[in-house]
């Protein structure tokens, strides 16, 4: 019910702040503003963005709990998102997001209504070691030994021609 209200709520919030805006400074400098938002929302996300993954990354090497930089990393692929869909609205909340201390205020909210029943990182059983020490482990498979004789289709297989001498 509440996505419904959204997408019915946002595009009319949209068209009234651009008769509003256009109606106060004009056509051409408000599809100005909303181009020159779009450009400057692509750069900071874009920056953002990396830094998001290089503390995703850091996370993950000191084996540490990803999920802050993951929830960051989403919020602002979601800005940026928000950042290039036309509107004055869009745009606000899409640069509301980028500012690192509503995204964490926002992550503490989400935190509080969200209860992790568990959480583990790597698989749940150690692979399977080789006993003499050599290649990645033990890998289980089945095979099926095809005679050629039986196939009327598979043409008789002789020497290769690379073992003759």
């Amino acid at each position: 019910m509440w996505i419904f209200v959204a997408f019915l709520a946002v595009p009319i919030i949209e068209i009234g702040l651009f008769i509003q805006v256009g109606g106060l400074i004009g056509l051409w400098p408000t599809l100005a503003i909303v181009v020159l938002t779009a450009l400057a929302g692509t750069v900071l996300v874009r920056s953002q963005g990396a830094q998001a993954l290089a503390d995703l990354r850091r996370a993950m090497a000191e084996l540490g709990d990803p999920t802050a930089p993951l929830a960051h990393g989403a919020m602002i692929l979601f800005a940026g998102a928000l950042l290039l869909t036309p509107g004055f609205f869009t745009d606000a909340c899409g640069l509301l997001l980028l500012v690192p201390r509503v995204r964490a205020a926002l992550l503490r909210y989400l935190a509080s209504r969200v209860q992790v029943a568990s959480f583990t990182m790597g698989s749940a059983r150690p692979a399977p070691r080789d006993p003499f020490g050599g290649g990645p482990g033990v890998i289980d498979g089945e095979f099926l030994e095809l005679d050629p004789q039986s196939d009327p289709k598979r043409p008789p297989r002789g020497p290769s021609g690379w073992t003759q001498g």
